[in-house]
């Protein structure tokens, strides 16, 4: 057995902060000792370690439910080993692998065997795996929640990459009919071509302004009114990945007000930058949907106070270098997506704790919500007797620099690079077993595959 103890401990997203014992056996959480520090004697008969947090923030590890990890078929984009050592470096326990940009995608049982063998032995947090839904693979929907993937994503418009197809609306409500009183939820990429004259592309290819006019909010707006309907009709659980316009909050407020099973996401993007401040020519920005104006950020921070969008992510996507190069690439054609899995919780803090938002906010948003969502709510986000020992510990008053040389993921482009963030980690438990300590690595890759 193994005992946490520490002064500032936050078990849940409705606790207060305080001193609180944790006993943990076999990876999970078999005691809880709230309001003291002092082990009562003879309490515990087999007591083999006793880790003190003294002054530090314990609270429940962090679940990112969209994370890209590449592998097998892209792993010089990213890979099982490298995420999830960034994953734990930013005090995520879990993360849930997208069904692409993997090849094969995870749309069928014979590939998502193909991605299991390849992680097995990789993986410093615990890995759950999301399917996918492309054109003419209902049948393999209710087979693979049946092999443990935790449900759907789905696109609305071309995923960028040629193996996960979008998928039109009408087979969308197929998909959704099929998974209809299942346990398994669609995700949608919301995003939904409008008339080609409305977004012809006008103007200089390496402007951040060409971009951001090619896929205006006006895509996404249309993509969930939509999906809104689609929920309606079906009555089966839809979520919205990576929300990035703030004009969709009042629609997505009033379907879940109407009882409807829709929830939303946003992520770190979203939240942290905004178009305005965005260098022309700087691909490590783009992202689909792009990150919009001052006016859309505020939307959003609006939507999470009011619990609309119900948790935050890092939608961790990255690429090789040679795809983000504006000197050979236009910024139109750079691969999309922002790399910040390593950075997730001093990015949300910094931001968050200056508006008002407090380290139970954090757990709510990034640790029950996700788990909650990826149907891990009963071991994953909090820290209660049954569940899984998974910890962070931290101060959320210490401050640093994000710097290249610090960067666990394979490649190392980000937009964060020289920002000074609020959140130093120091422990990341997994399992009852220190991951990360004192900024390494400190355990092998023991990691469960969440199946």
């Amino acid at each position: 057995m193994k005992v946490f103890r520490g002064k500032l401990v936050l078990t849940d997203a409705q606790s207060e902060i305080g001193p609180a014992i944790i006993a943990v056996k076999d990876g999970k959480i078999v005691e809880v000792l709230r309001g003291t520090t002092e082990i009562p004697y003879g309490h515990w008969a087999n007591v083999d370690e006793v880790i003190d947090v003294g002054n530090r923030i314990l609270m429940p590890g962090l679940v990112d439910s969209h994370v890209h990890v590449n592998e097998p078929g892209r792993t010089e984009w990213e890979g099982y080993e490298t995420a999830t050592k960034a994953g734990a470096a930013s005090g995520i326990t879990t993360i849930v692998d997208m069904p692409l940009n993997s090849i094969p995608p995870t749309t069928t049982v014979a590939n998502f065997q193909t991605k299991l063998e390849a992680a097995k032995g990789k993986c410093f947090v615990d890995v759950a795996f999301w399917g996918g839904v492309v054109p003419r693979n209902k049948p393999d929907l209710k087979p693979l929640l049946a092999k443990g993937v935790k449900g759907f994503k789905c696109f609305l418009l071309e995923s960028g990459v040629m193996e996960f197809p979008c998928v039109t609306l009408d087979q969308a409500k197929e998909a959704l009919f099929e998974l209809k009183d299942t346990k398994g939820v669609l995700l949608f990429h919301a995003e939904l071509d409008i008339p080609p004259a409305l977004t012809k592309v006008r103007g200089d290819l390496n402007k951040y302004s060409t971009f951001l006019e090619s896929r205006p909010a006006s895509m996404e707006d249309n993509a969930i009114r939509h999906i809104i309907e689609l929920c309606r009709l079906t009555k089966t659980p839809c979520h919205i990945v990576h929300l990035g316009s703030g004009n969709s909050v009042r629609a997505l407020e009033e379907a879940q007000k109407e009882g409807l099973p829709i929830t939303a996401e946003t992520c770190h993007h979203y939240l942290n930058l905004w178009a305005e401040i965005i260098p022309d020519a700087s691909a490590e920005f783009k992202c689909c949907p792009p990150v919009r104006d001052h006016w859309h950020r505020e939307e959003l921070w609006k939507a999470i106070k009011k619990n609309v969008v119900s948790l935050v992510v890092s939608d961790h996507a990255p690429c090789t270098p040679d795809l983000k190069d504006t000197s050979k690439v236009s910024l139109m054609s750079a691969w999309g997506g922002i790399s910040s899995v390593q950075f997730a919780l001093p990015l949300m803090w910094t931001e968050s704790k200056r508006r008002g938002f407090t380290l139970q906010d954090i757990i709510r948003l990034m640790s029950v919500g996700p788990a909650k969502l990826a149907r891990l709510e009963n071991r994953k986000g909090k820290i209660e007797v049954g569940y899984d020992a998974d910890f962070v510990i931290w101060d959320p008053l210490a401050k640093f620099t994000v710097a290249t040389k610090n960067i666990m993921h394979k490649n190392k482009l980000t937009p964060y690079i020289g920002q000074e963030l609020f959140g130093v980690i120091h422990s990341t438990i997994v399992g009852g077993e220190t991951v990360w300590h004192e900024g390494a690595i400190s355990h092998p890759a023991k990691g469960k595959l969440l199946i």
